[in-house]
C-alpha cells in the first residue's frame, strides 16, 4: 500500500536522449488524449501482490487499554501473516520489476500479475529501506513489456506526466497531472528522509511502486508516498527519480543484495539566509561542512571545516539528503566534481567515491554462554562502523551492534559504546569480552549513547 505522510543521501546501459515534449495542439491529439500513450506504458505496469510473517506476542489485555500498556511485550509470540498490495514496474524483457521496500521489503511470497492478467512468482534481488526500493526478479519471464528509465535530472516543473498503478486495489488506473517540484527533500519515507519529484497527478493507496511517465512513455519516478490530512490524495504526491532506480538495477545485476551508497565522511547542514551573509555569499544555498572524518573522502580531495558545497557534478545542493541523492547516483568507484565556496572564492575538487573503511578491522565477537551478557555482538568501531550507527567521527572503542535478549532486558541498545566494564576501561572487542566472562556478581558498565554518558548497575 501506498505510505501516506500525514501533517503534524550510471543507470542501465545509457541514458536515453530527451525526446521533444510539448501539449497536445491539433483537434485529432485533444480527442485522443493519453490513449496512445496509455496503451504503450500500461502494460509494464504491474500489481505486487506479498506475503510475510511476523512474530507478534499475545496478551490476555491485548484488548483492554488500560491494562495492555502494563503487559505489553508479555506473552508467547506466535506467527501472523501480514498481506500487502501494491504496484511495480517491469524494466526489462527478462523480468526485472521495481518496487517499494514498504511493499516487498521482507516478504517471502511475492506474485506479479501483469495487467493481461498473467502472474509470475517473483524474488527480492536487492531491497533498502532507507531509499524505499526493492528490485525483483520474476521467475521464468521473457519477451515482457517493459518501460524506458529516463534521465530524471532533465525532468522539467510543468511537465505532463502520467501516474499508473493499483490505488486501493480496484484495479489498474491512470491519472494525469504536471511534475509540481523538484529537488523535494523535506518529506520522509523509507528509514530517512529521501530525493523525490512533486507531482499533482492523483495517487492513492495502493499506487506504491507504480510509474510516473512522462509524455514519451518513459519512466521518470516510481510513486511513494503522499502528503495528506485524511488518508486520500490531495494533489501533492511524489515519486523516487529514475537516475536512483537505474543505480539500483545496476547493482542488482552486479549481484548485490544491499544497496551500496558511496561514503562521505562528512557532517554539513544547509546553508540560511543569516549564514550566507557571514560567509560572503549572494544568496542562501548550498551545505557547509562543519566536520570530515580523517578518512574523508572530501578530506583527501581538499575540502576542509566551513567550506560551503555548491554544487556536486554540476548540479545544486542544497540539503544533505540532496548531497546523498548526488553521490548514489555517481555511484561507488567514480568520481564525483565538487563545486565548493570558500572565503569568497569557488573552487572545484574531484572526489573518489568509495564505502566507508574498514580500518582498523572491527573483530566482531558475540559473547559466549559465560559472559554476562550472552548473545550480545561487539565490534571495534571504525569508519564504516561510525557510518553505520551514526556515531561521532572521534569516537574510538567498542560498539554494541546486537543487544541480544539479554542485553536487551538490561537495557543495552544497539549503537551503545562500551566504554567501561566493572573499572576497566575497553578499547577493543577482545578487552570487553574477556571482561564480560570474568565480570563480578554486580556488573557495572558506563556507556556512551549519543553525547550522554550512561552508568548502569546490574545484579546477575
Amino acid at each position: 500500500m501506498l505510505r501516506p505522510l500525514v501533517i503534524a543521501f550510471s543507470l542501465v546501459a545509457a541514458m536515453p536522449a530527451l525526446a521533444e515534449t510539448r501539449v497536445p495542439q491539433t483537434p485529432a491529439e485533444i480527442r485522443f488524449g493519453f490513449a496512445p500513450l496509455v496503451k504503450e506504458a500500461a502494460p509494464a505496469v504491474v500489481n505486487i501482490y506479498a506475503k510475510r510473517i511476523v512474530q507478534e506476542r499475545q496478551s490476555l489485555f491485548t484488548s483492554d487499554p488500560f491494562f495492555d500498556q502494563f503487559f505489553r511485550g508479555f506473552g508467547e509470540s506466535q506467527p501472523k501473516v501480514q498481506n500487502s498490495l501494491g504496484s511495480g514496474v517491469i524494466l526489462s524483457d527478462d523480468g526485472i520489476v521495481v518496487s517499494n521496500y514498504h511493499v516487498v521489503g521482507m516478504s517471502t511470497d511475492i506474485r506479479v500479475q501483469l495487467k493481461d492478467r498473467r502472474e509470475y512468482k517473483a524474488r527480492v534481488l536487492l531491497a533498502d529501506e532507507e531509499s524505499d526500493l526493492a528490485i525483483l526478479q520474476m521467475e521464468d519471464a521473457n519477451t515482457l513489456p517493459f518501460l524506458k528509465l529516463r534521465n530524471s535530472d532533465t525532468v522539467e516543473v510543468g511537465e505532463l506526466v502520467l501516474a499508473i498503478g493499483n490505488p486501493f486495489g480496484v484495479g489498474q488506473t491512470v491519472t494525469s497531472g504536471i511534475v509540481s517540484g523538484l529537488a523535494r527533500s523535506g518529506v520522509s519515507t523509507g528509514n530517512s528522509r529521501g530525493y523525490f519529484l512533486q507531482t499533482d497527478a492523483a495517487i492513492n493507496p495502493g499506487n506504491s511502486g507504480g510509474a510516473l511517465v512522462d509524455v514519451n512513455g518513459e519512466l521518470i519516478g516510481i510513486n511513494t508516498s503522499i502528503l495528506t490530512r485524511s488518508g486520500g490524495s490531495n494533489g501533492i504526491g511524489f515519486a523516487i527519480p529514475a537516475r536512483l532506480v537505474g543505480e539500483f538495477v545496476n547493482q542488482a545485476r552486479e549481484g548485490y543484495d544491499e544497496f551500496r551508497r558511496p561514503w562521505a565522511g562528512m557532517f554539513g547542514q544547509p546553508v540560511d539566509a543569516d549564514m550566507a551573509d557571514g560567509l560572503g555569499l549572494d544568496r542562501p544555498g548550498g551545505i557547509i561542512v562543519s566536520d570530515l572524518h580523517p578518512e574523508s573522502p572530501f578530506l583527501a580531495a581538499g575540502l576542509e571545516a566551513s567550506d560551503v558545497i555548491l554544487e556536486v557534478d554540476g548540479l545544486p545542493v542544497n540539503t544533505p539528503a540532496e548531497m546523498v541523492f548526488r553521490m548514489s547516483v555517481a555511484g561507488l568507484g567514480n568520481q564525483a566534481s565538487v563545486l565548493v565556496a570558500r572565503e569568497g572564492e569557488v573552487t572545484s575538487y574531484d572526489v573518489d567515491l568509495g564505502s566507508a573503511p574498514e580500518n582498523p578491522p572491527r573483530h566482531t565477537i558475540e559473547a559466549g554462554r559465560k559472559s554476562a551478557i550472552p548473545g550480545v555482538v561487539m565490534s571495534n568501531i571504525n569508519a564504516a562502523v561510525v557510518w553505520e550507527f551514526n556515531l561521532p567521527f572521534n569516537i574510538e572503542g567498542v560498539v554494541v551492534e546486537t543487544p541480544g535478549a539479554v542485553g536487551s532486558r538490561l537495557g543495552l541498545r544497539a549503537g551503545d559504546v562500551l566504554r567501561v566494564i566493572d573499572g576497566e576501561e575497553v578499547s577493543s572487542t577482545k578487552e570487553a569480552d574477556h571482561a564480560l566472562r570474568n565480570a563480578s556478581k554486580r556488573l557495572t558498565l558506563e556507556v556512551q549513547r549519543g553525547t550522554q554518558r550512561v552508568v548502569m548497575r546490574i545484579r546477575l
